[in-house]
């Protein structure tokens, strides 16, 4: 019997190529510093010269108030780091291997968090025992090292934190294609992305007349329920503490882009007054980014040391200030946006004397929306607040 001839199968088809990442121009701009970096290495092997990156210093002695602008920025000082020297090897190469991953990223057109750079980069060195980074801890420093030596966000970068915050008011943002309505976000709000750049976050429509940002969500929930927002037309926010960069950097395009006047209410205590003073000078450590952060026309709506007494509060309400608390009240009426200004040294210097500080939540002993139906009114009214 003769056998049948075997069927010849169709030749598979070609797999077709991945579609490009569609760049933004800020990707081409970050691409090129990414890529200039790397070539000094190039460079300094064609010359026989050892490798070295000048990462700028973050260290408070290279930080300075800027009266011009109003904020904190960075000096000119650099540290050295070189390939060939045993103490900075291992430093030099964590950077470039950051470099590196970022540079992948932005290629892919993909965003990681943190967390999710260290674990891509993260592995064990070839014939070696020795790992590219022991923990998260090891390799976050590096991260802000490539930011400041590049002069890019860390959004730019394509790598985000964990979103921290929220939103709700008369605005709607286009956030990656989606049109998002935050009058319409029900109890939770809009959670502010880590990544609240231009090219992500687009404003479609801002009608609010000021921005009102609140320490904690707890507060924020408050505000939110009794419709805060909707009866004095605000845009209301929270950072859960200390915002993130994300919340900050919102806040900054609100007010720069949009001309809204951006007021804090935050505690009555040293922490509070550090908020405050990051959002609106910026922060020690990331100086380098002040000018796309800080705002210097941000002003502190409350609580203040004299609603003790003005709103006739319990002393059963009080926290007792302890020693870490003094000490950083002094420190904090030393910074030189504060020394010069009366009213805050008068307002330091009465917290000293209370030997006490007040959280938000205070004022819910008078009622549960005093803070919403009266105090936040009457100082907006008043026009009473710090600078």
């Amino acid at each position: 019997m003769a056998k049948k001839k075997a069927r010849r199968q169709p030749a598979a088809a070609p797999e077709a190529a991945p579609d490009a990442a569609q760049l933004t121009a800020q990707d081409h701009k970050t691409l090129d510093a990414l890529r200039e970096m790397a070539d000094g290495v190039v460079d300094a092997a064609g010359r026989s010269r050892p490798p070295h990156l000048d990462i700028p210093s973050r260290s408070l002695s290279n930080v300075r108030y800027n009266k011009a602008k109003r904020f904190i920025e960075m000096g000119r000082g650099t540290n050295r780091r070189e390939l060939f020297n045993l103490s900075q090897a291992k430093s030099y190469m964590q950077t470039m291997l950051v470099g590196s991953g970022c540079k992948q990223l932005i290629q892919q057109g993909k965003t990681t968090s943190i967390r999710g750079l260290y674990y891509l980069l993260k592995h064990t060195i070839e014939g070696t025992r020795e790992e590219t980074f022991d923990d998260q801890a090891d390799c976050d420093p590096i991260i802000e090292d490539v930011e400041v030596t590049l002069n890019a966000l860390r959004e730019e970068l394509h790598v985000y934190a964990s979103n921290r915050g929220s939103m709700v008011g008369n605005v709607v943002v286009n956030d990656s294609g989606d049109e998002i309505d935050c009058s319409r976000m029900g109890s939770g709000g809009y959670t502010i992305p880590s990544i609240v750049e231009p090219e992500v976050i687009r404003f479609v429509k801002v009608e609010a007349d000021f921005v009102l940002h609140v320490e904690k969500d707890t507060v924020w929930r408050r505000f939110n329920e009794d419709k805060f927002w909707r009866k004095h037309n605000c845009i209301l926010t929270h950072g859960q503490g200390q915002p993130p960069r994300g919340v900050r950097r919102m806040l900054h395009r609100l007010h720069h882009e949009h001309h809204l006047p951006v007021y804090c209410l935050l505690d009555n205590d040293p922490w509070g007054y550090y908020i405050y003073s990051v959002i609106k000078q910026g922060s020690i450590n990331l100086a380098y980014e002040s000018r796309r952060m800080a705002i210097p026309g941000a002003r502190y709506l409350g609580l203040r040391s004299k609603d003790f007494e003005r709103c006739s509060l319990s002393p059963s309400v009080t926290i007792k200030l302890n020693d870490n608390d003094i000490k950083r009240i002094k420190q904090i009426r030393n910074y030189p946006w504060f020394e010069n200004k009366p009213a805050w040294k008068k307002e330091l210097e009465l917290m000293l004397r209370n030997g006490f500080k007040l959280e938000v939540e205070a004022l819910i002993s008078k009622d549960i929306s005093y803070v919403t139906e009266q105090y936040v009114p009457a100082r907006l009214q008043d026009e009473d607040f710090l600078d």
